[in-house]
């Protein structure tokens, strides 16, 4: 049975569904600052685990993450039990976006969501850049939202100018940001307080932009 935890209010018009990275649960600290931000600008979120992540709150044993292709049926049962009765956009942190990025097409062409949010894509694993996951984005057909740091070591902003993208792929860069979102002060003069604040704003926009296309 899927556990949710649910952030925002309950009369939004739309819910984010966001499914946790490789190793991270759904409430670590970098999650629980996210899904803060999108409350803030007046979202409602919903997270859940896939099944290795959430045996380790019971078990003395550390289940290493599956290949991320094999958790696609994981995240569809998610959305099953959620059973949104208004508009869904499903999504994730690292991982969890890559995930749902798998299955969203097919969702979104039997009208179950209505778009796609990844905070963080692994383009490609730390250190191998030429092992790309993009394949499945070049004929992405879901309205998509992926909100980047500019220094990500899974993507940053000079490798991923060089992908051949969909164009229904939107990026949201962020200035210094890493696979967190996070800037260094210092060098960027930016907080991570103001990258998630700008990321929430975004998110924002785009969804309720997703909600008016719903409606012509």
């Amino acid at each position: 049975m899927t556990e949710f935890l649910f952030d925002g209010p309950d009369d939004a018009k739309l819910t984010i569904l966001l499914a946790h990275g490789a190793g991270a649960p759904m409430d670590s600290a970098s999650l629980n600052a996210a899904t803060m931000a999108l409350t803030t600008a007046g979202l409602r979120v919903a997270r859940f685990e896939f099944g290795y992540m959430a045996s380790r709150r019971s078990s003395f044993g550390r289940k290493p993450p599956p290949r991320a292709a094999t958790l696609k049926s994981e995240y569809i049962a998610a959305i099953d039990a959620l059973n949104p009765m208004r508009g869904l956009v499903i999504g994730g942190k690292s991982m969890g976006g890559r995930v749902a990025s798998m299955i969203a097409d097919q969702l979104h062409a039997s009208s179950r969501i209505v778009g796609l949010l990844c905070l963080g894509y692994p383009f490609h694993p730390i250190g191998k850049p030429d092992q790309l996951r993009t394949a499945h984005l070049l004929e992405m057909q879901t309205p998509t939202l992926i909100v980047q740091g500019t220094r990500d070591s899974f993507g940053t902003r000079d490798e991923v100018a060089t992908y051949a993208l969909s164009k229904a792929i939107e990026i949201a860069w962020l200035e210094d940001g890493d696979h967190d979102l996070k800037p260094r002060k210092a060098i960027s003069g930016f907080t991570a307080g103001d990258h998630l604040l700008t990321m929430a704003n975004r998110v924002a926009t785009w969804t309720s932009e997703l909600i008016g296309q719903g409606r012509r």
